[in-house]
């Protein structure tokens, strides 16, 4: 291995870059002896500043992205019975969420250069039972929510937007979560928008999805010790919303960073065996992860750590290679997805890396193929 190190994400370094403001915040809270008050002033605050910067009318802050997802689909009605489309190629939790509801899931195919839901192969899986589309803005790339807009609105069908990994992203100028009934978010530490643990949001513009969100978050209450229905335990806590208040006013200038070291890939890259995810026309991606295809994925991401360079495979197995749902589908009917599950690679992309970083990375995986 060379000196030089380029870890995937560091985290410790984003901390460091505002520990000052984020501990004065955790203190307040820890002083307050308000912890996980469910109308705390921290979440209020948060709930707030969110549905602000997304352009929705209101925002629900919730115990992760996969409880965000699920409350969503909950608050539509969505059960039992009903069948909902998602990605083949997407973070199991996706899929989870829908299982939880007592529907069924039903994969569709993706695009192969953008590596989102494809909309020919939504309109092949719509069936009589089919109540919603769950598109996933995978990797910090909008959906083309025109096309699956217009399949929904002819065929009667609710949208959930799962943008876990999507934090500020646009399409024609607007922030994605605000395209369907309810969007979804992650703040899972390493996400555009992290907590320091675990955490989610529902913003919409829907009354009753959020007061259904906001009941069901807590044992379904409206008012203490009133319990309207069998809620469950799933709120964001005072700690969490606090860190996120802080961070929030960053998130813009932390995804330029990310877009500006996505566009140095995509120069320094450019003739190498590499091909880097699309992005969608009149889209601004925030790259969650910046991630590419090769036949050789497994050989280059071994060559890239004997470097120093830290990369991810999003994700090594398929949803429907999961255990979890053995024999409900066949990787052939997904020829795209079992593609990109042999192929794909992230490399570095993240708040504070310099030109120079991306330069060395960029220059290993050239390295590699001139080798080859």
């Amino acid at each position: 291995m060379t000196g030089r190190v380029v870890r995937f994400d560091d985290l410790e370094r984003l901390y460091a870059e505002q520990a000052d403001e984020i501990r004065a915040a955790v203190e307040k809270v820890l002083a307050s002896g308000r912890y996980t008050f469910t109308k705390g002033k921290e979440v209020v605050t948060f709930e707030r500043a969110f549905a602000d910067y997304t352009g929705t009318d209101d925002c629900v802050g919730l115990s992760s992205g996969t409880a965000a997802l699920w409350l969503a689909l909950e608050a539509l009605g969505i059960g039992p019975g009903d069948e909902v489309i998602v990605p083949a190629n997407t973070y199991v939790a996706s899929v989870f969420s829908i299982s939880y509801t007592g529907a069924t899931p039903v994969l569709a195919d993706v695009d192969a250069a953008t590596f989102t839901l494809d909309p020919a192969a939504v309109k092949a899986a719509i069936t009589p039972r089919t109540a919603a589309l769950l598109p996933v803005h995978l990797f910090g790339a909008p959906c083309d929510m025109d096309a699956l807009g217009s399949i929904a609105a002819s065929s009667g069908l609710a949208i959930v937007e799962d943008a876990a990994q999507a934090h500020g992203a646009r399409l024609h100028g607007r922030r994605v979560g605000t395209f369907g009934a309810a969007g979804c978010f992650s703040f899972y530490p390493t996400k555009n928008l992290g907590a320091m643990g675990d955490g989610g949001a529902i913003t919409t513009d829907d009354p009753a999805v959020a007061a259904s969100a906001r009941r069901q978050r807590y044992m379904g209450q409206e008012h203490k010790y009133t319990h309207l229905t069998i809620g469950y335990q799933e709120r964001l806590d005072e700690v969490q919303a606090a860190v996120l208040a802080t961070r929030l006013p960053r998130l813009d200038a932390w995804n330029a960073q990310r877009r500006h070291q996505a566009a140095l890939y995509n120069d320094l890259l450019a003739g190498t065996p590499v091909v880097a995810q699309a992005e969608p026309d009149d889209s601004e991606c925030v790259y969650y992860v910046y991630t590419v295809r090769t036949p050789r994925r497994d050989d280059l991401a071994e060559f890239l750590a004997s470097r120093g360079v830290g990369t991810d495979v999003f994700y090594p197995k398929a949803v429907y290679e999961q255990p979890a749902y053995e024999g409900t589908w066949q990787a052939g009917d997904y020829p795209v997805t079992q593609r990109l599950q042999s192929e794909i690679l992230s490399l570095p992309v993240f708040p504070g890396y310099s030109d120079d970083d991306i330069a060395y990375v960029a220059d290993t995986v050239r390295q590699f193929f001139a080798a080859s």
